[in-house]
């Protein structure tokens, strides 16, 4: 226990540990979805069926490990973009890809690394991922 918790887990500022995982796990997704940051877990149909499983994502995934500062957010992203279409998860993806953007982080730069998959993950998840990404870039 550190000199700022108390044995009940809180801090003495009054925050709890996961809550202020929470609060930056919602800091991160703020930056990446600022669209649909305005809810208590998001404006999406599975956050509004499962609200306790997305508060858990964004502490954890979000507060825990994004929020990390071995990384900046837009490597983060770029990692993960990657990550995600080597899986082959493009629902996530296309989320993903729009968080990019939302960074700043080009089209150009997204189309590199959906390609670099190709080379570790094959030609036919990144044809996968490409399609996700000309579909979120408005390509017709």
């Amino acid at each position: 226990m550190s000199d700022d918790e108390r044995p009940d887990g809180a801090r003495r500022d009054g925050a709890r540990p996961d809550e202020e995982l929470l609060a930056r796990g919602r800091a991160v997704q703020a930056r990446l979805w600022p669209q649909v940051a305005g809810g208590p877990t998001g404006q999406f149909p599975a956050a509004r069926l499962a609200p306790d499983f997305y508060r858990y994502v964004a502490a954890s995934a979000f507060g825990m490990l994004w929020d990390r500062p071995g990384l900046e957010l837009r490597d983060r992203s770029l990692v993960t973009v990657a990550q995600l279409a080597a899986l082959g998860r493009t629902d996530e993806l296309r989320a993903h890809l729009r968080g990019a953007l939302n960074l700043g982080i080009t089209e150009e730069e997204l189309v590199e690394v959906l390609m670099q998959t190709a080379v570790y993950a094959g030609v036919p998840a990144a044809n996968d991922a490409l399609k996700v990404a000309a579909d979120v870039f408005g390509v017709g």
